[in-house]
């Protein structure tokens, strides 16, 4: 019988009350917590990982920049852009970092040929591209045997600000999105097919849960917050 895993689809929301949700998620998670997919829109930001270079942040202008827990470089996420969170026990699941990122990655690249988008991986660059454009990208965070971030997934945005940066470290990379690649630009589309792919991916058996950010509770790590 597969594992649960609570899917809590937030909308849109600013980047770092869910950062610092997912990191108190993870650090107060027990063996019996049940796995956790956290589906949203973000708020314009720049993010920079734990091995980011400064250099590769070009014109953020008026989008903020926040160094953050996670591998990888500089990111963008915004409006019409899936961010998915799988807050994972990777020992339950039995499944190493680097079967983490190739379950991930190909959930997106089925993903991607629910709409007939052929889709791949390139050695040593972890994320999923449509020929020599990128179009979801991997940031990801173990601790404790649990894994937070995730992937950031174009649908249909204003890809502009990825032009102040060079996204993930590389400069001139060219970046789309599924709208533009002839699939839906409906994120409520994509999310729903994203998180089944997902599920399969890991065994688990979704279950919709209230659409906010869990407390981090005493003794229970997925009660939920009530609406301020």
């Amino acid at each position: 019988m597969s594992q649960p895993v609570l899917v809590r689809r937030l909308g849109r929301q600013p980047y770092e009350p869910v950062w610092r949700a997912m990191q108190a998620f993870t650090d107060a998670r027990g063996p019996e917590t049940t796995d956790e997919l956290w589906v949203l829109e973000h708020d314009p930001v720049f993010t920079l990982g734990q091995a980011g270079k400064w250099e590769h942040v070009l014109l953020p202008g008026d989008i903020p920049v926040v160094p953050v827990d996670r591998g990888g470089q500089v990111t963008y996420h915004g409006p019409g852009q899936i961010v998915a969170y799988p807050l994972f026990d990777l020992r339950r699941l039995k499944v190493g970092v680097r079967e983490l990122v190739n379950r991930i990655e190909q959930a997106l690249i089925d993903t991607l040929g629910e709409w007939n988008i052929v889709a791949g991986r390139r050695d040593g660059a972890p994320g999923v591209y449509v020929g020599d454009a990128k179009v979801a990208a991997l940031g990801l965070r173990v601790r404790r045997g649990c894994s937070f971030h995730g992937l950031a997934f174009n649908v249909d945005m204003d890809l502009e600000p990825f032009h102040r940066i060079n996204p993930c470290g590389y400069q001139g990379l060219a970046v789309t999105q599924v709208l533009d690649l002839g699939g839906p630009g409906s994120l409520a589309q994509v999310e729903d097919v994203l998180i089944g792919e997902l599920a399969r991916q890991f065994g688990l058996a979704p279950r919709m849960a209230d659409p906010q950010l869990p407390l981090p509770a005493t003794g229970d790590a997925t009660r939920v917050a009530q609406s301020a």
